[in-house]
Formats: structure tokens, C-alpha cells, sequence
């Protein structure tokens, strides 16, 4: 495993959103077993995408700026800098990813911004 610093990751309020809304219709739909394990694995990606971003992939049909990556059945849609990734949007595989991220897109662009700078104000007090 590499040496290099991990990426400081913060997630926006949709993404929280969003994995709160996974949790409940896990826990709907097939338990708080399942729910759990859904967590644990999302938890995981995001332990993952952390200590190795190169994990996350461009996907140009979607966006040209954003970076993705996988966890079972939902993507994790974010913005990757040198210092940090943000984790904009968690976003089942099955919906209509460009059509989901413009609806996110009014309100994304200034908690993106927002969340720039509060890690470059945390990484200038180091």
C-alpha cells in the first residue's frame, strides 16, 4: 500500500441525504441486517476512495469534471482535488445519472464551493 497522505473527504448535504435515504429503504425493504451490511460496504467505498483516489474514474458521458466510483448498486459521484475529495452525490446505478445530477446541480455548485474552502482554511492552519 502506498505511503502517500490520504485526501482529506468531506461529503456535501445531498450526499448525507442520500445515504441516510439508502439506509431507510434498506431497512424497508429487506432489514436492518441488510441495511447494515449496505452501510458497512458504502463505508468501505468511501474508506477506499480516500486512501487510493485513483479509484475514481472520469466518465465523460456523464460530466466532464466529476469523477465516479462504484460500490455494489450506487455510484459515488465527486470532485476530486489535490488536497481532498468531496463526495457530491451518492446515486443509485439505475437512475438516470445525467438527469439526477442536473436536479442536483442549483444548490451543488455553491455547497461545493462552501466546502473548498473550509478545507483549504483547515489545510493553511496545519
Amino acid at each position: 500500500m502506498s505511503s502517500k497522505k490520504p485526501r482529506k473527504l468531506a461529503l456535501t448535504q445531498a450526499a448525507l441525504a442520500s445515504i441516510n435515504e439508502i439506509e431507510q429503504y434498506s431497512i424497508e425493504n429487506w432489514g436492518k441486517k441488510a441495511a447494515a451490511r449496505d452501510i458497512d460496504d458504502l463505508e468501505a467505498g468511501l474508506i477506499r476512495i480516500q486512501e487510493q483516489p485513483d479509484l475514481l474514474l472520469p466518465r465523460p458521458e456523464f460530466s466532464s469534471e466529476l469523477c465516479f466510483y462504484r460500490v455494489n448498486k450506487h455510484l459515488f459521484v465527486c470532485d476530486l482535488q489535490k488536497a481532498s475529495i468531496i463526495v457530491l452525490a451518492v446515486i443509485h446505478a439505475s437512475q438516470d445519472i445525467p438527469e439526477r445530477l442536473a436536479e442536483l446541480e442549483p444548490t451543488l455548485a455553491k455547497e461545493i464551493e462552501l466546502l473548498h474552502k473550509k478545507l483549504q482554511a483547515a489545510e493553511r492552519k496545519r
